[in-house]
């Protein structure tokens, strides 16, 4: 199996919609993945999501299946703190980004969260949550996750093309859990740009899979559109 992860294109969030901009993304990785089609589409109940998973489905002639765990204000919620300045990512937290790799939270192994030095947080809330419900999924599509050894059970194994249009902060938490990396190692480390897609694979091996990221928010869909692939409205790259 091949899982397509899509962050959602240009987006407004007041009220929530793609730009213009973030339409021809959409249309951009829609035709991307049509090229090679897709068996199963799930989206975030978010709009901007919903919007970004439209073209795909059209050209595919598949469709959208709504999975409202995924919507990113759940995350904001179990995820985000105030730095100060307002509410924002615990990634994005300088402060925080530098603790997240002190030996003090990660000798806690998996309850890094409860860390002397961190503040009050929800985050072992939130990655409970997100991994219960990314564990359901990922058996709904074949594959028991094995967690005492980091690995899935290939139950049901398949060739499928299997795309999901969601969210950056909800993706941090997602691809912790499905990849086994301890989320405070992962999402300092990575970004992902608007429509940006990471390729996972799910090749078993005597029933056994340890799934590989074959790309990490690729946006090669942007360039050949003639599409800006500037990060979020600022690095160009």
């Amino acid at each position: 199996m091949l899982l397509f992860y899509v962050r959602h294109g240009d987006p407004t969030y007041h009220p929530d919609a793609l730009t213009p901009t973030g339409e021809r993304q959409a249309e951009a990785i829609g035709r991307r993945l049509a090229r090679f089609g897709l068996d199963k589409i799930f989206a975030s109940s978010a709009n901007r999501a919903q919007q970004t998973a439209k073209p795909a489905a059209e050209l595919t002639r598949k469709e959208v299946v709504t999975l409202d765990w995924c919507k990113e204000g759940y995350c904001w919620d179990e995820m985000a703190l105030d730095d100060g300045n307002g509410k924002n990512w615990c990634f994005w937290i300088p402060e925080l980004r530098r603790k997240f790799s002190s030996p003090e939270v990660l000798s806690l192994g998996d309850k890094w969260y409860e860390a002397p030095c961190l503040p009050p947080n929800r985050f072992g809330e939130g990655l409970e949550r997100v991994g219960r419900e990314t564990d359901a999924f990922l058996l709904s599509l074949g594959y028991r996750h094995d967690r005492e050894n980091r690995c899935y059970v290939a139950e049901h194994p398949n060739d499928e093309r299997v795309a999901l249009f969601a969210h950056l902060g909800f993706g941090m938490s997602f691809l912790s859990v499905l990849l086994d990396i301890p989320y405070p190692l992962l999402a300092p480390r990575i970004e992902h740009g608007y429509t940006g897609m990471d390729v996972i694979e799910f090749k078993d091996h005597d029933g056994i899979v340890i799934p590989r990221m074959l790309e990490l928010s690729c946006d090669a869909h942007l360039y050949a559109a003639d599409l800006p692939t500037d990060y979020n409205r600022g690095i160009r790259f």
